[in-house]
């Protein structure tokens, strides 16, 4: 028997909430640069605040804190935790 997991975007979390990246969307230089700034499959991501006007938002991973564009989360699927 499968168990079914749901899984969103990391733009559609709320700030305080925490999620495991299980997939990053794409192949191209966008993803590549998301994952040397340690957007890697199962590591662990929280999402700290949104700016005023919804864009960029602020996650922390790890022991550091990252600015991402709305569009760039978009492409991180995380399992909510």
């Amino acid at each position: 028997m499968r168990t079914f997991v749901a899984t969103s975007t990391l733009d559609q979390m709320r700030p305080g909430r925490r999620g495991r990246i299980t997939a990053i969307d794409g192949d191209d230089n966008l993803v590549q640069r998301l994952m040397e700034m340690g957007l890697l499959e199962g590591e662990e991501v929280e999402v700290v605040s949104f700016a005023p006007l919804g864009d960029p938002m602020e996650v922390r991973l790890g022991d550091y804190r990252l600015s991402l564009r709305r569009v760039e989360a978009a492409r991180v699927h995380v399992e909510p935790l």
